[in-house]
């Protein structure tokens, strides 16, 4: 089996940060000595030094994040392979000007990790979260001009409602939107713990009484608008098959159904065009012993396709 022989070369990495979902992406990449990878969402590097594990000191590896704050611990991570490493802060949507501005044309794996990192979400000054009290940020590029306030506080009810609708599938949309409006014209609304207790108080007593927090999907909602994560994905992921060589792979990784059903349309659409060959016919999911060591790969869901020749 695939997997096994990768269980069987991998080494510990760190305890800091875990990669999800580490094993099947190294399993199906098929990395060998001497090729040249992008890892077009760095943060803090745990998929990255395993690649660069894999393909030696001749092999070569393109990062590339949005958030300098990860970029750089991304940096002290992999200082053993810098004379192998372009790290570059930048938007994965510039993929390819990024990597032909590095005088590659092609490369032989691509992977996209669409998860927010759990030193993102541990920080409270971020705003990821609303387990602990921060500011309204989420802002994964902090020289964004337009911050999770903004939103929260400029935003008409209609609109406010339309991003929990399409981006948290939020069910109580316009309840909350109603609430997020009002609280407001109060005074502004300017934390994690103030939108999250908003959101609470706005839900019906049941829906409080679920699985996930209720402040989970609105968390998501704008999270989603303020980094504009699904406006480009479909391109982004099209940009990513063009810059693979023949027979390289492309993995990406979905923590939410939205995101993965983007992929899963692409994929299929590149696949009948004859571009790729889909190496899963349904996403993988991390397995029950990763889950325990790591529950925020829960909602992990792995697609891996293959460049074919045009």
């Amino acid at each position: 089996m695939i997997l096994e022989q990768w269980e069987e070369e991998m080494t510990e990495t760190s305890v800091e940060h875990i990669p999800v979902m580490l094993k099947e992406v190294m399993a199906y990449l098929s990395l060998k000595e001497r090729d040249v990878v992008v890892d077009a969402t760095l943060g803090l590097g745990g998929h990255a030094e395993a690649i660069l594990k894999r393909v030696g000191p001749k092999g070569r590896l393109v990062g590339i994040d949005r958030d300098a704050q990860s970029l750089q611990m991304a940096r002290q991570r992999l200082r053993p392979y810098l004379g192998q490493c372009d790290l570059v802060q930048g938007d994965f949507r510039n993929i390819q000007e990024v990597v032909r501005g590095l005088g590659l044309r092609h490369v032989d794996a691509v992977l996209l990790d669409l998860g927010i990192s759990s030193y993102q979400l541990n920080n409270p000054e971020r705003g990821f979260s609303f387990q602990a009290d921060g500011p309204l940020d989420m802002r994964m590029d902090q020289t964004s001009p337009i911050s999770a306030f903004d939103l929260v506080n400029s935003l008409s009810e209609k609109e406010i409602s339309a991003i929990l609708k399409d981006y948290g599938e939020e069910r109580w949309h316009n309840r909350i939107a109603r609430s997020i409006v009002f609280q407001r014209s109060q005074s502004p609304i300017e934390t994690t713990q103030e939108l999250s207790k908003v959101i609470l108080n706005a839900m019906p007593y049941s829906a409080r009484r679920e699985k996930i927090h209720p402040a989970t999907r609105t968390f998501q909602a704008f999270r989603i608008a303020v980094n504009r994560e699904l406006e480009s994905l479909e391109i982004v992921l099209k940009k990513c098959v063009d810059l693979l060589k023949e027979g390289g792979c492309l993995a990406v990784i979905a923590f939410h159904s939205l995101e993965d059903r983007i992929v899963k349309h692409t994929f299929r659409a590149l696949s009948r065009s004859g571009k790729i060959t889909l190496l899963v016919k349904k996403p993988l999911r991390p397995c029950e012993e990763e889950i325990r060591q790591n529950p925020r790969a829960r909602s992990a869901r792995l697609r891996i396709a293959r460049r074919e020749a045009v």
